[in-house]
């Protein structure tokens, strides 16, 4: 299995948005988080991971996959840009 980041949408810390209040139900970015959260199923991503014992911890691809289609959403599809 492998490590993972760990993100809460609910921290206040560094930045005073709440990011899970942002999320409005009926908005674009709700239902790409929706979508994401409840309905894909990425663990077909998990093998190509290999930090189970070492090595850095890595950045969920559910969290990846949201900035990527949140930013093509919006015409952004330069990765310096993203």
């Amino acid at each position: 299995m492998p490590r993972f980041k760990a993100y809460n949408y609910d921290q206040n810390a560094m930045v005073v948005i709440n990011y899970q209040d942002q999320l409005q139900p009926g908005t674009f970015e709700h239902a790409v988080h929706y979508l994401i959260e409840h309905k894909l199923d990425l663990s077909v991503f998990h093998p190509k991971y290999r930090n189970d014992a070492t090595g850095r911890l890595a950045y969920d691809p559910a969290i990846l996959l949201k900035i990527i289609l949140f930013a093509y959403s919006k015409g952004i599809t330069s990765s310096r840009e993203m």
